[in-house]
Order: C-alpha cells, then sequence, then structure tokens
C-alpha cells in the first residue's frame, strides 16, 4: 500500500508571523521529526494570496494580508524546509482552504491502487479539516488520518472541535 504525507501549509505567516500562535509554534519539533522519518511521497501545500488579497471573499472574512505569494509569511518554515531536504515531495499552491488539485496529484501517484494519507499542518480547524474530508471524498476507500501532534488550529477549541468533525467522517485521528 502507498503512503503519502500531506504538510498543510506550513508556511511563516501561520507559525510565527501574520496569524501565527504559540501552539502552531509548538508542533514544529513534531512535524519536522515526522518529515525526516517519512519514507514516501510528500505534498506540502502552501497557501497563496495575491495582493488583492482584501477585494476576495476570503480577505473581506479575515481581513488579515496573509500568505501573499513570494513575501516571508508566505514562505515554508525554514525547520519545515530543511526536513523536507532529499524528500520526494511535490509543493501544490492553493487560494482556498481546501486544493483540488491535492487529490488530483494523489490519484496521479496511486493510480487505482489503494493508498493511506496521513495528514499534519496549520490550522486544523480551516485547512486541514478542509483537505482531510475533500480527501475522503475523492477516496472513500482510502486511510485518511490526522496527527493531532503535528498540527495546530486558530484556538485550542477549534482545533479539538475540527479534530471531533474529522472524526466523525471517518478520518483517523492519531
Amino acid at each position: 500500500m502507498k503512503k503519502f504525507l500531506i504538510v498543510v501549509d506550513m508556511q511563516g505567516d501561520f507559525i510565527n508571523m501574520a496569524l501565527g500562535t504559540k501552539e502552531a509554534e509548538a508542533i514544529i519539533p513534531e512535524a519536522v521529526k515526522k518529515i525526516r522519518e517519512f519514507e514516501g511521497k510528500i505534498f506540502v501545500t502552501m497557501d497563496t494570496h495575491y495582493e488583492n488579497y482584501m477585494q476576495t471573499s476570503e480577505g473581506k472574512n479575515l481581513p488579515v494580508p496573509h500568505c501573499i505569494k513570494g513575501t516571508e509569511g508566505w514562505k515554508l518554515d525554514k525547520r519545515i524546509e530543511n526536513a523536507l531536504e532529499g524528500k520526494d515531495f511535490t509543493v501544490i499552491e492553493k487560494n482556498t482552504f481546501g486544493s483540488v488539485d491535492l487529490p488530483e496529484k494523489i490519484r496521479e501517484d496511486a493510480g487505482e491502487e489503494i493508498f493511506a494519507a496521513e495528514m499534519t499542518g496549520l490550522c486544523t480547524d480551516i485547512c486541514v479539516v478542509s483537505n482531510a474530508l475533500l480527501l475522503k471524498a475523492y477516496f472513500p476507500e482510502a486511510l485518511i488520518s490526522v496527527d493531532s501532534k503535528c498540527c495546530a488550529g486558530v484556538t485550542p477549541e477549534l482545533h479539538n472541535a475540527a479534530l471531533a468533525t474529522m472524526k466523525s467522517c471517518q478520518i483517523v485521528i492519531e
């Protein structure tokens, strides 16, 4: 069975910049360890916005410019970037919470084979849950799991709520 690791939006703006939290900062060592020890294909999503962010639907609902392409906050955290060195990984830029490209890239790699995909990243209650539910919808027989120690939400309460939602949708919470 093929195994994939999905690293969701481990970018500066979500860790220690525009929308960073102490909880996001705290998961970095465990996420780095997981990436370094993982053997298999890794998909890395990157929240990607542009200068017109404040005019977008998301910008009107979350009026904090973040992950503007090319800025420091858009870049992957250096520790995550270093952990990815020498790994087989694909970066997927996305301009909304869930990536419709992610399932397509996984399908290209997995073919018709049943696979397991483990998810890590930020924010549990926005982009992690969105991508986990997309993957479960695209691949109902795949084992989709989330490593809760390698995820952080906007708040601890929202993190736990997102984990409960995913669990109720038959996503394994570790």
